[in-house]
């Protein structure tokens, strides 16, 4: 984790039953802890990405994942120094692409892709 006193860290919710998140690891991210319910299934995972940490955590409450809400909860915006790297990576460990990487002319380069629970990730870094 950075130095940084404040950040974010989102929690992305996955369905209930859900027992691997192998995407996120072969997309380029590190587990740093997985709590599992007695069915072997996933209850909360944190992870990160170059320091910039998220967590997985089976749907709970009133909160909705994208399959069961069917459509977007969230975009999750990712500032990388590579983003055609991360955008390919991430097309490989079997997400789906929804915009290719661009140039645009307010000053980003940014490309987005929806990974394999439904959550949108748009890829970008400042040219």
């Amino acid at each position: 984790m950075t130095d940084h006193p404040t950040h974010f860290a989102p929690e992305l919710h996955i369905p209930n039953g859900t027992i691997e998140i192998d995407f996120y690891k072969e997309f380029g991210a590190t587990e740093n802890f997985c709590l599992r319910n007695d069915d072997g299934s996933i209850h909360v995972a944190e992870l990160e990405i170059n320091g910039a940490i998220f967590h997985v955590h089976e749907t709970m409450r009133d909160a909705l994942e994208p399959i069961s809400a069917k459509g977007v909860t969230t975009i999750i915006g990712l500032f990388v120094p590579n983003v055609d790297e991360v955008m390919n990576k991430a097309i490989q460990a079997g997400a789906t692409e929804v915009n290719p990487t661009t140039d645009h002319d307010y000053g980003y380069r940014q490309g987005m892709f929806k990974d394999p629970f439904g959550h949108y990730w748009q890829i970008q870094k400042k040219i």
